[in-house]
């Protein structure tokens, strides 16, 4: 649980993790909104006893013992009323009472809830009751995103379906045949070498018996892996692999590869090689010797290969938009359909599996594709930090099309060192200070410090006092929301201040920071 620090209050705003609420009439019914918002998000923290100024800063309401003792009893009551809410996530430590100046505040913290019980909805109605965190507000789930989430939530992988309507034969017999070759290399001496095609599949996991007809049918992720386009698109109608590189500015694509367009077979297993070998080409290979032979695999070669595998382990092939990767001269990009199943968080620290598509990853890790113990992503973290690269940046998106994102830049810069890359249409919600790890805005308070930028942004302001945060963002050449926290700092810090409403006022520049 993240500590909320109550004496730093003022410094506070709501954010995609903090949401306050003055309850001083009881629990407000929009609280469950937000309970199963944050549920379904990133978790946060609901102050109850709060308002929100005009200026979004927070003051509190004047709550009573025996009006914070109420709210915490109906709370405990509400939450654990199974029509009212789907999942209690809490622990009793995670509601707080906490002591203000000007009266008492509780913090309920809640956490993101585990996958097995997403989507987290209430008012006992899943498609009308289900919510999302975006920025500062709630949002109602569609169908699709609680779809997916209900995709999420079994135990076996979404590649383990047997496809009962195909067989062995549909599978692109160059694929298997170029599959089986690198086994032979990869696990020599394997008593599976020998098997026939039928027996070889289903040793791998790419076809099962069905329950149905006893019968030898692919799984779904055998179908990926070895099958055609035309067979995959039956099944996941907006399945789609595609490789955009744009190396000349003037050309929307010097090279793509994408699948559906008839030239090859457009399976995971041919986008895999086809594509890694145009991404090795945009690293820089040291001349470095092995006896008589160079060394052409560095390790920044793995852990390219190592991003573009872990993209396909954790997409959702029944999601829309499909797998994008993007080659620039500056970065690499892998885009998947799904949100992280582990979070952020987890996943940037490795150490805990749990891919959408286990049997995937299973017969590429057969061929030495791909780390199976959780380790994969803190590798390429450690391979860009030894290469002196800005850090890699990992985000989620959700909403119609939930996406994981990973950005690999490949030079460094001066606004690489402060880590604020931005990719495409994406808004970076942490100030240079913190980690860039899970789009998560912090709860802690400003710095003591502040930047060259942010003295950029007071310079700015106090020339151009009616302006908005777009025109600050152009200003300091970072996105808006990079620069709202870096106004939120400079506001806590007292150097700025906003008169009147969020429309029609106009920024204040208190005092000026010794530069």
């Amino acid at each position: 649980m993240e500590t909320f620090d109550i004496a730093k209050l003022a410094s506070y705003r709501e954010n995609n993790r903090i949401e306050a609420k003055a309850a001083k009439g009881g629990l407000p019914r929009s609280m469950w909104e937000t309970y199963s918002a944050f549920a379904n998000t990133y978790g946060g923290v609901i102050l109850l006893g709060v308002k929100e100024r005009e200026d979004g800063t927070f003051e509190t309401v004047g709550l009573t013992p025996a009006e914070v003792e109420h709210l915490r009893q109906d709370f405990w009551n509400t939450v654990s009323n199974r029509s009212k809410v789907s999942a209690v996530l809490p622990i009793e430590s995670e509601v707080e009472v906490l002591e203000a100046d000007d009266g008492m505040v509780v913090a309920i913290h809640v956490p993101r809830a585990p996958r097995d019980e997403r989507p987290v909805h209430i008012n006992d109605n899943l498609f009308a009751g289900t919510y999302r965190r975006r920025g500062e507000g709630d949002y109602r789930c569609t169908r699709q995103e609680i779809s997916a989430m209900l995709r999420d939530q079994g135990t076996e992988t979404m590649d383990s379906k047997v496809l009962d309507d195909l067989t062995v034969a549909d599978f692109n017999a160059d694929t298997v045949r170029a599959y089986r070759t690198r086994f032979r290399a990869a696990r020599q001496g394997s008593s599976w070498t020998d098997l026939d095609d039928e027996r070889f599949l289903r040793a791998v996991g790419a076809a099962m018996v069905s329950r149905e007809d006893g019968k030898l049918h692919p799984t779904f992720g055998g179908l990926l892996m070895f099958g055609n386009d035309y067979d995959i698109v039956r099944e996941c109608p907006h399945y789609f692999l595609d490789y955009q590189e744009t190396l000349d500015p003037t050309i929307r694509w010097t090279d793509r590869v994408h699948s559906g367009d008839g030239m090859w077979s457009g399976n995971l297993f041919d986008f895999f090689f086809r594509v890694n070998r145009k991404l090795a080409e945009s690293l820089k290979t040291p001349f470095k010797l092995n006896g008589i032979f160079r060394v052409d695999d560095t390790p920044m070669h793995k852990a390219v290969r190592e991003a573009l595998a872990n993209c396909l382990f954790n997409a959702d092939y029944y999601g829309v938009r499909g797998v994008v990767v993007r080659r620039t001269p500056d970065k690499l990009v892998f885009e998947n359909p799904g949100d992280i199943r582990t979070g952020v968080e987890q996943m940037r620290l490795g150490g805990v599996s749990d891919p959408r598509n286990g049997l995937i990853m299973k017969m590429f890790s057969l061929i030495d594709v791909g780390e199976r113990a959780g380790t994969g992503v803190p590798d390429v973290f450690a391979t860009w930090a030894n290469a002196g690269l800005p850090e890699p940046r990992i985000e989620e998106k959700f909403g119609e099309a939930d996406r994981t994102i990973l950005t690999l830049m490949l030079e460094s810069d001066a606004k690489s060192a402060h880590n604020e890359q931005i990719t495409d249409n994406n808004e970076q919600l942490n100030g240079p200070s913190e980690q860039i790890t899970d789009n998560n805005e912090q709860l802690n308070g400003p710095s003591e410090q502040i930047t060259e930028r942010q003295r950029t942004v007071l310079r700015f302001v106090e020339r151009n006092p009616s302006t908005t945060y777009e025109d600050m963002a152009r200003a300091a050449g970072v996105s808006s929301a990079t620069v709202r926290r870096d106004a939120e700092i400079l506001i806590g810090r007292g150097l700025l201040k906003r008169v009147g409403s969020r429309k029609a006022g106009h920024w204040e520049v208190r005092g000026r920071e010794e530069s």
